[in-house]
């Protein structure tokens, strides 16, 4: 048996992500969520995370796992792994024919390959499941009407370079800063996601304009319900110059950092800044040079091909520092 991991591919309207085959595949013309085959070592969600970035150049967010389905299409016996994910992402095809965003109630109109038609219905269940289940509450509720209008201008944000205007335009305006980093905090996912990567974004036009914010955002770090809010946090703080913040920071960030390398439940990009931000204070703090080249040797021993090729890269770094 095959195993196999798909990705169900959600952009920021929830509508999801199908490719389709090429005529000269094993199965023809046929609609599919992408995914490919799990390499030896290698975690499932490390394989998907790499085949979406192969196939589609595309960096997603796990959000969500759906049961794994068993199909034998004679020529091969698949065990298909799914995964829910997010992204702000446009697809750039490479292996496929086609591609489209439908919404879920599409999906059973959709002529997919065997064992995604399972996943399809799957996928649907648990969409109709959670309307149901949560209604139209959200849980959040700007202030004024103006973070309301504030809100939705972020949601309603379409593409990259749309999200790279703004960024540019927003870099040096404290109060949309202000704002930016409250809405990574509410309880509406979709407003959290948008508004903690446009901090990404800002940080990559003017990393000055982020570093007044970066307290607040260690801070929050073992508080964060939003893994894919952790993760634009994170990122940001990896590449931040660690001089800059009051020691203070420095103690938290080594103590986080280190518990999240150590816990089996950290995300593989989590980890990954961990080891980033840890290396940056270790340049300042060479003490720490020997725990975490430990910490590194040891999880890189039964870690996933990611975090060892990260694992490799950052050991070789930490030689220069005496």
């Amino acid at each position: 048996m095959v195993k196999v991991t798909c990705a169900i591919i959600r952009n920021e309207d929830r509508e999801v992500l199908i490719v389709q085959r090429p005529y000269s595949s094993d199965h023809p013309l046929k609609w599919e969520f992408p995914g490919g085959k799990v390499n030896r070592g290698e975690t499932d969600e490390d394989c998907i995370i790499r085949e979406i970035m192969e196939e589609l150049s595309m960096d997603i967010v796990i959000a969500g796992t759906l049961p794994p389905t068993e199909f034998n299409y004679g020529i091969k016996h698949i065990l298909l792994i799914p995964f829910i994910c997010d992204t702000l992402d446009v697809p750039k095809l490479s292996e496929h024919t086609a591609c489209k965003w439908i919404k879920p109630s599409q999906l059973g109109d959709v002529d997919f390959s065997g064992a995604d038609i399972q996943v399809a219905w799957n996928y649907l269940r648990t969409v109709q499941e959670a309307e149901e289940t949560a209604g139209t509450d959200h849980g959040y509720s700007p202030a004024t009407e103006t973070d309301k209008e504030f809100a939705e201008i972020i949601s309603n944000m379409t593409g990259r370079k749309e999200a790279e205007w703004f960024a540019n335009s927003a870099a040096g305006d404290t109060g949309i800063l202000s704002k930016l980093i409250g809405f990574s905090f509410s309880d509406d996912k979709k407003v959290a996601f948008r508004a903690s990567w446009m901090l990404t974004k800002i940080y990559d036009e003017d990393p000055g304009a982020i570093y007044p914010w970066l307290p607040e955002m260690i801070g929050s770090l073992d508080r964060l319900s939003s893994e894919s809010v952790r993760r634009s946090f994170m990122k940001i703080i990896s590449m931040s110059d660690p001089e800059k913040l009051d020691k203070e920071y420095h103690g938290i960030l080594t103590e986080y950092c280190f518990g999240v390398l150590r816990s089996d439940f950290s995300t593989i990009a989590v980890k990954a800044y961990s080891m980033e931000i840890l290396l940056g204070l270790a340049g300042i703090y060479p003490g720490l040079v020997n725990e975490l080249a430990a910490t590194i040797n040891m999880i890189s021993g039964e870690g996933s091909a990611g975090i060892k090729a990260k694992g490799r890269l950052v050991l070789k770094r930490l030689t220069g520092i005496t």
